[in-house]
């Protein structure tokens, strides 16, 4: 169950959002990027704090509410991106996003946000370019390099 309001912030600084790094192996390594409600771009699944859940069970709780997966989410973040979150009211809120991968081992058939989004798999350099965080995309190709997946 996602939070619809997120905690305030203590200084002033960004609103903190976990998010899961789907991905999976086949003849390279695929990233699967969700649409956003809003705009219907690409991004990964993510969300604000859920009280009782670490940063990890928070990101792996957000990939199955709206991309119906389940899978192994790392308990380690692989990195932060930044975005500013335009919301209802106009305000837009500096967010700053800390990213789990989560290797899928599968997409349910039904799922929370099934009907509101649209999931699809990609290479990681696809969705590297379809994303609109240059944050992200580095955190993308980085994690690709780490798991010495040739590009395909």
């Amino acid at each position: 169950m996602s939070a619809t309001n997120p905690p305030e912030t203590q200084s002033g600084g960004p609103h903190a959002q976990y998010a899961a790094l789907p991905y999976r192996r086949g003849t390279g390594l695929e990233v699967m990027l969700v649409s956003s409600l809003d705009s219907g771009r690409w991004i990964i699944p993510k969300g604000w704090p859920m009280e009782g859940f670490t940063g990890f069970e928070a990101a792996a709780r957000e990939a199955f509410e709206e991309a119906g997966l389940v899978g192994a989410i790392e308990q380690q973040s692989i990195g932060f991106f930044h975005y500013q979150k335009r919301r209802k009211n106009g305000a837009v809120w500096h967010c700053r996003v800390e990213v789990f991968p989560m290797e899928v081992k599968q997409q349910r058939k039904k799922w929370p946000e099934k009907h509101d989004r649209t999931t699809k798999w990609f290479s990681v350099e696809q969705a590297a370019a379809l994303v609109r965080e240059p944050e992200l995309a580095d955190i993308m190709r980085r994690f690709e390099a780490a798991m010495k997946v040739p590009h395909g």
